[in-house]
């Protein structure tokens, strides 16, 4: 699939989630597949370490919020998920 492709479909799935109202469980359980590397982020969000939560709904929540915060700051998503 080109990028362009799978980006927009990313897009669209995002958008169809927030119309229903899902909430984040629903949002993590129906993501057609969750990055592999996901666990590879590292760091401090709401001055807890991503890497040290317990609970893996909250893992799931914090580690999109370090990624979106990386990619706010220009981080590439391959350094970000240390491809």
């Amino acid at each position: 699939m080109r990028r362009e492709n799978y980006w927009s479909q990313i897009a669209r799935s995002i958008a169809q989630q927030i119309g229903e109202g899902n909430d984040f469980r629903t949002f993590f359980a129906q993501a057609p597949a969750m990055n592999p590397n996901r666990s590879l982020i590292k760091g401090v969000v709401c001055g807890v370490r991503v890497e040290e939560i317990d609970d893996p709904l909250m893992q799931q929540i914090r580690y999109l919020d370090k990624l979106i915060d990386e990619l706010a700051k220009g981080k590439a998503m391959e350094k970000i998920l240390r491809q």
